[in-house]
């Protein structure tokens, strides 16, 4: 198969392709969540992928750096499995659903007015800037939450509440190619009543396993470039792996806030240039 990376782009747009990935996986490790609502907007910008190839190369890349990420935690035993059973079979069915159905359903105009035409991609990025902003002020103001439930006090589960959560994040992440962290670790601490750390390992191994699943509904569907995306992918590994390493020296209550703006910041960014810079 022949590469999707457009003749016009340099091989320093490729490189800096990398260097995302790198950053990526390494904000993935350090805060247990958000990097991956960076790889679409790197796709897309820096390497010149197409929105909607990118959300399924973003499912791939962010439930394999996930799973990565999750070893740690389950070495801890802090993965609750009980937990990440309720909230991702229903999660699974939704992302699967919608990257195979519902996203090739939707047309490539989707709607036209005078000299303003909405395309399908320009609706996925507005979508993903949107839920960009949302996850920015999730971030922000974030809380401290680690001594907010004891590891060892009786754990009580809102089953109906975290099987509607694990849909509606399991039809997000198909969307926009997120791994949806931002909301399902506030869920699971909310919901299932997990300790925070537990929480940030349960949450990895739901977006693993979810992501990878969605991504099989995108196989046949989109022209897949393995090449790009296995070296795209090793390379957010080995950032996840040392975002792991290097977390335990900082808070990660002050990192994720300032990864909140830098998301903010992104968002506009992607909104300005999609519906005023034409």
């Amino acid at each position: 198969m022949a590469r999707f990376v457009p003749a016009k782009l340099s091989r320093m747009n490729e490189v800096l392709g990398y260097i995302s990935a790198i950053v990526i996986g390494f904000t993935l490790g350090l805060i247990g969540g958000g990097g991956s609502i960076l790889t679409v907007p790197a796709l897309v910008y820096i390497v010149g992928i197409s929105p909607v190839l990118s959300t399924a190369y973003s499912l791939f890349i962010v439930g394999a750096s996930a799973l990565v990420g999750s070893f740690s935690y389950m070495k801890k035993e802090l993965l609750h499995y009980r937990t990440a059973i309720v909230f991702a079979i229903p999660s699974f069915v939704a992302v699967f659903a919608t990257r195979k159905f519902i996203v090739p359903a939707i047309p490539t105009v989707v709607f036209t007015s005078g000299s303003f035409t909405l395309t399908k991609d320009l609706t996925i990025m507005v979508f993903f800037a949107v839920i960009m902003l949302l996850a920015s002020f999730s971030m922000i103001r974030s809380k401290n939450e680690g001594t907010r439930h004891g590891a060892g006090g009786k754990l009580k589960f809102n089953y109906p509440m975290i099987m509607l959560e694990g849909i509606g994040v399991g039809v997000l992440t198909g969307l926009v190619g997120a791994g949806g962290g931002f909301l399902i670790i506030p869920a699971l601490v909310l919901l299932a009543r997990l300790p925070m750390k537990m929480a940030v390992g349960t949450s990895l191994l739901i977006i693993a396993a979810k992501s990878l699943i969605g991504f099989t509904g995108d196989i046949g569907n989109q022209p897949i470039d393995w090449q790009f995306l296995g070296i795209f992918t090793t390379v957010a590994m080995g950032g996840i792996i040392l975002g792991s390493f290097v977390s335990k020296y900082f808070s990660p209550l002050k990192l994720k806030q300032g990864f909140g703006w830098f998301v903010m910041i992104m968002a506009v960014y992607i909104l300005g240039k999609e519906l005023l810079i034409k």
